[in-house]
C-alpha cells in the first residue's frame, strides 16, 4: 500500500506526515510515562534501598508522580517541534515555563506532606497533648502559602506585574480586607488556642453554646461532636473568647447528694449510721480520701437529712455511675442494718374534732 500519497497531504498548512510524527510522540510519552519513571527511579530505587534513612525514598516518592507528568511535558513540546506554528512560538515557550514552575511547586507541596514530621519538633514545643493539631495547622499553612506563591510566579510568568496588581486593587484591596477580618479572627484564635491549650482532640469539653467530644481542630473552626451525634463547627475567635470547661482533664469526680430518713429514727441509730458510711467511704477502693463529708445537717419537712459529699477516683462516666451504684447499695445495707428507713414526701394532717 503506498502512503506517499496521504503523507503529502496537508492539514491547516501542516503535512499530514508531520502531524502524525507529533501525534505518535505524544501518545508514547502518554501511554508509556509510568514505564519510563521506573527506569529513571530504578538506579535511585536501588541505592535508596541500601541507605539505612528512609528520607531518599520519601524524596524518590515525592518525585515520581511529578516526573510522570514530566514525561507527558517533554513529549508534548517534541511534538510541538514538528508542528512548527510560527505564531504560536511565544505561547508556546509561555506555556513550558508556567508548566515548569508549576512542576517546582508541585513538588514543594509534596515535599510538605511527605516530610510532615519534621513539624514535631517545632509542635512539641507547645506541648505534647497538641502537637498534633499544630502539626496540621502548620502543614495547612504551607500548603496554603506554596499554592499562593505558586500562582504569583505562574502570574509573573505571563508578564502579570503581581505586585502592581496588589497595589492597584485600592479601594478593593480595603473592601477585601475587611471582609476577611473574620477569617483572620479565627486564624489569631487557632493561634490562642494551640500555646493555650485548653483541650485538644478526643477532650469532653462544655461551653455556654455547646457540649460534646474535640473531633477536629482547624485553622478557621473547631469541631465538636455532640453526644446526639451531631457535629458544631465553632469558630476558633469564638471558642478562644469563651469559657470553656474541660471535664476530661478532672482529676476526681464529685458526688454530692442527700439521704432522707424517717423522723421515727432515734439520735442511736443515726449516730450509728453516720458512722457506718463513713467508715465504709473510706475504706471503699474507687472513693478519693482526699474529701469525704457525711453529715447530720437538716430537719426537712418530711425527713432527716443526711449530707453527703466525696469523689469518685475515675472520672469515665461509665465507671463513675459503677462506683455510685456501689455506695449506693451499701448505704441501703447500712440503713436497713440499723432498722433505719428512709423517707419519701408525705405530710401528716392533724383533726382536733369531728363535727357531731
Amino acid at each position: 500500500m503506498n502512503l506517499q500519497p496521504f503523507l503529502e497531504y496537508t492539514l491547516l498548512g501542516l503535512p499530514v506526515a508531520h502531524i502524525t510524527i507529533a501525534l505518535a510522540i505524544f501518545l508514547f510519552a502518554l501511554l508509556f510515562k509510568n514505564i519510563l519513571a521506573a527506569i529513571i527511579l530504578k538506579p535511585f530505587k536501588t541505592i535508596a534501598k541500601r541507605t539505612k534513612t528512609t528520607t531518599d525514598d520519601k524524596l524518590i516518592l515525592v518525585a515520581e508522580e511529578p516526573l510522570k507528568f514530566s514525561i507527558i511535558l517533554v513529549g508534548a513540546y517534541i511534538a510541538t517541534l514538528w508542528l512548527p506554528f510560527s505564531n504560536f512560538d511565544r505561547v508556546v515557550d509561555l506555556l513550558i515555563k508556567s508548566f515548569i514552575t508549576f512542576m517546582i511547586f508541585w513538588i514543594l507541596y509534596r515535599i510538605v506532606d511527605s516530610f510532615s514530621n519534621i513539624f514535631n519538633f517545632f509542635s512539641s514545643k507547645f506541648g505534647k497533648e497538641l502537637s498534633e493539631d499544630i502539626q496540621h495547622f502548620m502543614i495547612k499553612t504551607m500548603r496554603a502559602l506554596i499554592i499562593v506563591l505558586g500562582i504569583m510566579a505562574v502570574l509573573q510568568e505571563w508578564g502579570i506585574n503581581v505586585s502592581a496588581f496588589v497595589a492597584s486593587l485600592g479601594l478593593g484591596g480595603l473592601a477585601f480586607a475587611l471582609a476577611a477580618k473574620d477569617t483572620v479572627a479565627n486564624l489569631f484564635g487557632s493561634l490562642v488556642i494551640f500555646t493555650d491549650r485548653p483541650f485538644k482532640v478526643g477532650d469532653w469539653i462544655e461551653t455556654p453554646a455547646v457540649e460534646g467530644m474535640i473531633e477536629e481542630i482547624g485553622i478557621r473552626s473547631t469541631k465538636i461532636r455532640t453526644f446526639a451525634q451531631a457535629l458544631v463547627s465553632m469558630p476558633n475567635a469564638t471558642l478562644a473568647n469563651t469559657p470553656i470547661t474541660n471535664w476530661s482533664r478532672m482529676g476526681k469526680r464529685r458526688v454530692k447528694t442527700r439521704l432522707g430518713l424517717t423522723y421515727n429514727t432515734s439520735v442511736e441509730q443515726m449516730q450509728m449510721i453516720l458512722k457506718e458510711i463513713k467508715a465504709m467511704l473510706k475504706k471503699h477502693p474507687d472513693i478519693h480520701q482526699e474529701t469525704i463529708l457525711v453529715s447530720f445537717d437538716e430537719f426537712d419537712n418530711s425527713a432527716l437529712s443526711i449530707f453527703l459529699y466525696f469523689f469518685t477516683k475515675t472520672t469515665v462516666w461509665l465507671e463513675y455511675l459503677h462506683v455510685r451504684e456501689d455506695v449506693n447499695f451499701k448505704i441501703m445495707e447500712i440503713v436497713a442494718r440499723n432498722g433505719a428507713q428512709f423517707a419519701f414526701p408525705s405530710q401528716t394532717l392533724y383533726v382536733e374534732s369531728l363535727p357531731k
